[in-house]
């Protein structure tokens, strides 16, 4: 097993994992380890934008409102305080070091997405925000001779000894090697799990191992039962996805359903504009009612080459299947972002010293129960400055622990039982617990669950074996939390309880040999 020693050790490549190392390395050494490639990360495929409040006519008090609006009761105050505050340093931040935003003479070229009252969306490359603001840090932290990369790495164990964290041991399936990173600070940025269902905008891994780690070495998981659904995904009998923008119902596109009528007119004063949750369950029960597979987008009432030069990726993709962007556009909800996750104080900073977490991967209070679009972009900036701030200013023992030198290994008998697992998991969790829940099915979907565990032919510290314990506990924990909260908030709907219940207004919260429990919002 390699052992390396760093003072900051950041696990996963999206904007927040980026950003928090380009940062870190102003104080020390930096890893980074990714479990695939550098640049293949949620934060690559956001198309939206990054809000954040840069118009003089706009001000950080109507952002915090709508974000409140968004999470349904469930933001924590301060939290949101802060990201919409901070968030216009961070986005100069960016700009000084170099980063280009769309602009529009001269001016930054704002955009208007759904739970907005104000055009504040920042965009780079029209569609492709998250991908440039990635490649750009990407870029800044292949030339940082501070900063090393290690791609290819399942992070198997977080090294947690008496409530302190001093790094994490990872497995290169590649070329079948193991490592043991010793940090002074590990910042857990890996992303969320929204590939633990069939229909999803997010890359194949992107299934919640970051939460799975954290789990097992003690920290608080919080509100995992709270998914966003995205409304507008690309539908093809075939089955291949990617998302159509929020911001191509921000220009104005309609929803149709099967009889061609604007359905959403009548459900919500903002129409298409409705927060996420809203739209997506209202496609749902379009589709529910008519036992159709999809929704139309439609775009025919407006400009034809404004909409192709503002949307140059999704417009290349939709004429890749076939589909004139310009004229309408089949789609259908997918699992887009995973609203909970681990919970953190307002530095990132968890339960186990020396370990925090930012991202997607991190439940900060900002998001409440249903995410106000382009606030996740922002949250990874102001989060993980604020993470490596904390870490920088906490003073840390020199002392090794006693690591144990168990290691990885894999067995290619059971690469084919764990696809077989994890195909039906995914068909599982789409059909049971997504968009619309009930007791009954959630029930059968941990009933599924345990079958599985029971039956697998688990090896200790196998690939396939921990990848597969990962894929069922994240599973779990999400279903257990939709069973205990009796309502219907945000991006969680129970069809047995379709109202919201004053007893929920709290943070659900899991933790290893404990039961659930709920704790007030701040």
């Amino acid at each position: 097993m390699q052992h390396k020693k760093f003072d900051y050790l950041v696990i996963g490549s999206g904007l927040a994992g980026l950003y928090a190392a380009h940062y870190a390395s102003r104080f020390g050494k930096v890893a980074i380890l990714t479990k695939s490639k550098l640049d293949v990360s949620n934060s690559y495929y956001a198309q939206g934008g990054i809000a954040a409040v840069t118009d003089p006519e706009d001000f950080p008090q109507y952002h915090l409102e709508d974000t409140l609006t968004a999470g349904r009761g469930l933001c924590d105050s301060i939290p949101v305080e802060i990201l919409v505050n901070e968030g216009p340093e961070r986005i100069q931040d960016l700009i000084d070091l170099g980063m280009q935003f769309d602009k529009e003479n001269g001016k930054l070229s704002l955009g208007l997405e759904g739970g907005h009252h104000r055009r504040r969306i920042l965009h780079a490359g029209g569609d492709s925000t998250g991908k440039e603001m990635t490649l750009f840090l990407i870029d800044k932290v292949l030339h940082n001779n501070k900063i090393e990369i290690f791609e290819n790495q399942l992070v198997f164990e977080l090294l947690v000894e008496n409530k302190v964290c001093a790094g994490a041991k990872s497995y290169n399936v590649t070329n079948n090697t193991n490592l043991l990173i010793e940090a002074k600070h590990t910042i857990l940025a890996s992303g969320g799990a929204s590939a633990i269902y069939q229909r999803t905008t997010n890359p194949h891994t992107t299934v919640g191992d970051g939460i799975h780690l954290a789990y097992k070495a003690g920290v608080a998981i919080a509100d995992m039962e709270f998914i966003q659904f995205h409304p507008s995904s690309f539908y093809c009998k075939e089955g291949y996805t990617f998302l159509i923008s929020e911001a191509v119902r921000g220009e104005g596109a309609y929803l149709l359903n099967s009889k061609g009528e604007r359905f959403m007119l009548a459900i919500h004063p903002l129409a298409e504009l409705a927060p996420r949750d809203i739209v997506a369950r209202s496609i749902f029960n379009q589709m529910k009612q008519s036992a159709s597979t999809h929704v139309i987008l439609s775009l025919k009432h407006l400009d034809e080459q404004k909409i192709k030069n503002r949307f140059p990726s999704i417009n290349k993709n939709c004429e890749a299947s076939g589909v004139d962007m310009s004229q309408e556009i089949p789609i259908a909800p997918a699992a887009h972002y995973m609203v909970g996750g681990i919970k953190t104080g307002i530095n990132g900073e968890t339960n186990i010293s020396r370990l925090y977490a930012c991202g997607e991967v991190a439940s900060t209070g900002v998001m409440g129960a249903n995410r106000l679009a382009s606030n996740s972009l922002l949250e990874c900036l102001v989060f993980g400055k604020r993470a490596i701030d904390h870490a920088k200013a906490t003073s840390t023992s020199t002392d090794s622990f006693p690591f144990q030198q168990s290691k990885m290994h894999l067995n290619a008998k059971l690469e084919q039982l764990f696809l077989n697992h994890s195909n039906k998991i995914a068909m599982e969790m789409n059909l049971k617990a997504g968009i619309v829940r009930s007791n009954k099915e959630l029930s059968e979907v941990l009933t599924f669950l345990e079958a599985i565990e029971n039956t697998f032919p688990f090896e200790t510290n196998e690939y396939y074996s921990v990848r597969l314990q990962n894929l069922i506990k994240v599973c779990s924990l999400l279903c257990t939390a939709a069973l205990a909260r009796q309502e219907s908030r945000g991006g969680h709907y129970r069809e047995d309880f379709p109202k919201e219940r004053s007893i929920f207004h709290t943070h659900s919260i899991q933790q290893i040999n404990k039961t659930i429990h709920f704790t007030p919002v701040d």
